[in-house]
């Protein structure tokens, strides 16, 4: 199923796919063969910035909780409606999870989505189960659970049914305004300490939001949806993430101070990870788009991962190490207090969960 989506220019002027973040379609690195295109999408001549559509499949998966047990996880489950993110982004670090599907982290994290049309139904089957124990469940740690084909699939409206029906508490983490859609089961939950909203908002630059998250909400409409959420009485938090250095780093109190006037109570960053395919993909975006300080940022990155471009070590993956990483913890830290977040903890409620008759009729949709 092809689905256009929003034909977006993400400001490719130096080639690239239109309204796409990847400049390119490496091969899986577990398949002995690669793909070439048969149009060099960097022909403008040619192509203009060729125009890729979304492919949309279906996942028939088994079971939709996945568990981790990562230290420096503020979570140990989560549900991802899709596998791959039309959003875009050029630094997810999600993008290699398709390389398994023998697809590129490129051009088809973006444009070849795994749907898991019956996501719903798999959730409230393991709900149900004798043994399961609640715990904060993350929507939206590998995909965002609400990119564009949400708007007709409504995948993640039904899972959040269900767990409103369980009494069961969730951690949305979106760069979409979609979520604005469910803003009536999403304050019903937060009524009852059962759920929150993470708005990720790396910087508040259009223009640079554009060329690295082409098909996510611009930066004024995400600071919007901070806004209706908390107005709606949803704890809401904003995500800083990646904080990019020589890019998007002197743009962290900016963030702040905006966020909290919005309505946000609670504050988080991540420094920018580079793992696997990731690295290769973000340097060529980086090259294409600002030149002219692509080496300095990544001499920053290094200074910041040991020496390397990626640091995939529990307890500094996340954060950094070094001279350049404790200056920016230092200045969140400082902005966060400067603009009261993080003045509090947020804790979700685990003591409401309870397995409703699987007669009831919101349950029977399922």
């Amino acid at each position: 199923m092809e689905h256009s989506g929003a034909d977006v220019d993400n400001g490719n002027s130096g080639g690239g796919f239109r309204g796409r973040g990847a400049g390119s379609n490496t091969a899986s690195r577990f398949l002995a063969w690669e793909r070439v295109p048969d149009v060099d999408p960097g022909d403008e001549a040619v192509t203009g910035a060729a125009r890729v559509p979304t492919t949309l499949f279906d996942d028939r998966a088994k079971t939709v909780i996945s568990w981790n047990a990562s230290p420096d996880i503020p979570f140990d489950r989560s549900v991802n409606p899709a596998k791959g993110c039309e959003h875009g982004c050029v630094y997810c670090y999600a993008r290699p999870t398709h390389a398994y599907l023998g697809l590129s982290p490129g051009l088809d994290f973006e444009t070849k989505i795994f749907v898991k049309r019956d996501a719903a139904s798999l959730l409230r089957q393991e709900l149900m189960r004798p043994g399961y124990r609640p715990g904060v469940l993350a929507l939206g740690a590998n995909t965002d659970p609400y990119q564009p084909v949400e708007r007709e699939l409504g995948i993640t409206r039904a899972i959040l049914e269900v767990l409103d029906a369980f009494g069961h508490p969730v951690s949305v983490t979106t760069k979409g305004a979609l979520v604005e859609r469910d803003i009536d089961i999403l304050a019903r939950m937060a009524g009852r300490g059962l759920a929150q909203v993470n708005i990720s908002l790396a910087t508040l630059e259009p223009e640079l939001a554009r060329r690295m998250e082409p098909r996510a909400a611009a930066p004024h409409r995400r600071v919007e949806t901070l806004r209706r959420l908390a107005a709606a009485g949803i704890p809401t938090a904003v995500l800083v993430a990646p904080v990019i250095p020589a890019l998007t780093d002197h743009d962290i109190e900016h963030v702040l101070e905006t966020a909290a006037a919005a309505g946000a109570s609670q504050a988080y960053y991540v420094l920018l990870r580079l793992p696997l395919e990731v690295r290769d993909l973000f340097v060529d975006w980086l090259e294409r788009h600002y030149p002219d300080r692509a080496k300095h940022v990544m001499s920053l990155v290094q200074q910041a991962r040991g020496g390397r471009d990626n640091d995939p070590r529990f307890g500094s993956r996340m954060r950094g190490t070094g001279d350049y990483a404790d200056l920016i913890r230092q200045r969140f830290r400082l902005a966060c207090r400067r603009n009261g977040l993080n003045a509090r903890t947020l804790e979700l409620r685990t003591d409401l969960f309870g397995r409703p008759d699987s007669a009831t009729p919101q349950l029977a949709l399922f």
